[in-house]
């Protein structure tokens, strides 16, 4: 019996009163599919994945924390953060730590 699962995650950026967008200026960077095969690696971990290689790359381009947030739904993309298995917003300090 196979464990795998196909995690699918979207990371957006908020666009105002229009509501959220695919983020950056190549936002196929930031849309894709992660398989695992161990139970323990569940929705909450593909996207703590996902924010490291955030986080990196803001590093590495000495860039600031943005605000994004990262959608995961198991199997296929979903519509939004209602129908996903998990949904995590990360905002810059408001004080600028």
């Amino acid at each position: 019996m196979s464990t795998e699962t196909d995690w699918v995650y979207r990371v957006e950026e908020p666009h105002g009163s229009e509501g959220w967008r695919p983020y950056g200026d190549h936002p196929e960077r930031w849309r894709g599919t992660v398989t695992t095969d161990d139970p323990e690696e569940d929705a909450e971990y593909v996207a703590a994945l996902v924010v490291t290689d955030l986080v990196t790359e803001w590093d590495r381009h000495g860039a600031v924390q943005q605000h994004v947030r990262v959608i995961v739904w198991e199997d296929e993309e979903g519509a939004g953060p209602a129908d996903a298995a998990f949904t995590v917003e990360i905002r810059p300090g408001v004080d600028g730590e």
